[in-house]
């Protein structure tokens, strides 16, 4: 199974739409537990949607139990650290930078270190992570693209 998380009417051939309302393909609220068997999903997409749920670590656990040994991710998120997207929308509740994906990275030094007092259970290896830059309606948005494989 492959799921395009936050889509609404975002289509990508060979993959589940899933979103909290209609357009969506499965209507399913991510700040509750996932809908998904533990290691039942191939692949995940997830453009524009983590920074609207607000338990970061809930969300990392969650992408981490459904997706199968070695499944990847690709998240897209705006870059608090650079521009005005993560600002810009009052429903951005989770703000994100290049760092924060330490945090899941198997075997860095935060992830040892605090992975386990933060209750974090997921574990990646970043595949590729990358910032680039948007041009929005008045200011430059830059955008956080990492392609996380799953470790279990």
């Amino acid at each position: 199974m492959k799921l395009n998380l936050g889509a609404n009417d975002r289509r990508v051939e060979g993959f589940v739409s899933v979103d909290v309302c209609e357009p969506a393909d499965q209507i399913a609220d991510l700040t509750k537990p996932w809908p998904w068997p533990d290691s039942s999903v191939d692949e995940v997409l997830a453009y524009d949607v983590f920074e609207h749920l607000k338990d970061r670590v809930h969300t990392w656990n969650e992408l981490h139990r459904v997706l199968k040994p070695g499944g990847r991710a690709t998240i897209e998120v705006p870059n608090a650290a650079k521009g005005a997207g993560q600002w810009q929308d009052p429903t951005h509740v989770s703000p994100y930078c290049m760092n924060s994906f330490q945090y899941i990275q198997h075997g860095s030094f935060a992830h040892n270190r605090l992975a386990k007092a933060y209750g974090i259970k997921a574990a990646f290896k970043i595949v590729e992570i990358s910032e680039r830059p948007y041009k929005d309606v008045y200011e430059e948005v830059w955008k956080i693209r990492a392609v996380l494989e799953c470790v279990k």
